[in-house]
């Protein structure tokens, strides 16, 4: 089922106790909202929040897609949460404090479980490990790998942060601090095959260039989207993960010039005064295809 998973480029955190706000965040574009039974809740609101989280999700039919973050696992809520939530129309599991894989089997049982409950195929919801631990960061790896439908990992390095805490960093605007960190978090992830890897976060609300700049950064990096608190962080997230007009229209002119060459028996050849090959008009067909089904 993981290979399944349509890529995600924005990812907008939504309070579980203000499940009407689904609406704009569907209005600003998000790809996907993060229905937040966790932090965004106070302990007295949790089961009035479950409640209103899964009339949201069982009712909605928008094409935003949407994700429920739960309470921790060290505790009945979680499981009480997926019993909720779990629905056809739920796309995927938060899963927040994941310490080590054994956290994400034992999310994937629970999760399974439900499927079988609610007559839906195994696998058929995501999982999103959070890794917000010094101890989760190090097995990224090991946590990608633990469930087949694990997906949409990544370093979430939001200022002031459980990632910050743990790791003991100083957050500054041009993430310098953390590039390492993201870089070879997002290793683990791709050699461990988990699907579209996302990132995040940027808590300067008024912010927008400093936004624009991290996320083309975590763009650059490899990552396919990131995580957001606020909707008017959506459209720059939106155009930092999606290719341009102009990058469409080369991507085309690519695979054209590289397909005649096969088409003669050339191999690498000149376009454009860069040496191509196969390999990058497999990576040009794989954008185009990725821009057509958004």
């Amino acid at each position: 089922m993981s290979s399944d998973r349509p890529p995600l480029r924005s990812l907008l955190f939504v309070p579980g106790n203000r499940t009407d706000w689904l609406l704009k965040a569907a209005a600003a574009g998000a790809d996907a909202a993060i229905l937040d039974l966790e932090d965004a809740v106070p302990p007295a609101g949790k089961s009035a929040a479950r409640a209103q989280v899964a009339e949201a999700v069982a009712t909605w039919t928008g094409d935003m897609a949407l994700f429920v973050r739960i309470n921790p696992l060290d505790g009945w809520a979680a499981a009480e949460d997926l019993r909720a939530v779990t629905h056809s129309r739920l796309h995927g599991v938060v899963l927040p404090k994941v310490g080590e894989p054994a956290d994400v089997l034992l999310a994937d049982r629970m999760l399974t479980w439900c499927e079988r409950e609610h007559g839906l195929t195994e696998g058929r919801i995501a999982l999103v490990p959070l890794l917000e631990s010094a101890l989760a960061l190090r097995a990224a790896y090991d946590i990608a790998t633990a469930a087949p439908r694990a997906a949409y990992l990544g370093a979430v390095t939001g200022k002031g942060g459980d990632v910050e805490r743990a790791i003991g960093y100083r957050w500054s605007p041009s993430g310098t601090e953390t590039l390492a960190l993201r870089s070879r978090v997002l290793l683990d992830i791709r050699a461990a095959g988990a699907p579209c890897p996302v990132a995040g976060l940027w808590t300067t609300i008024g912010d927008l260039d400093g936004l624009r700049a991290f996320a083309e950064q975590n763009r650059s990096l490899g990552y396919e989207g990131m995580m957001a608190i606020h909707p008017s962080h959506i459209p720059v997230i939106n155009e930092a993960f999606s290719p341009g007009p102009d990058d469409l229209a080369r991507y085309a002119r690519l695979i054209a010039t590289v397909e005649e060459a096969q088409a003669r028996g050339a191999g690498a050849i000149t376009f454009e005064g860069e040496m191509v090959d196969e390999a990058m008009a497999a990576r040009a067909r794989a954008a185009l295809h990725r821009a057509q089904d958004r």
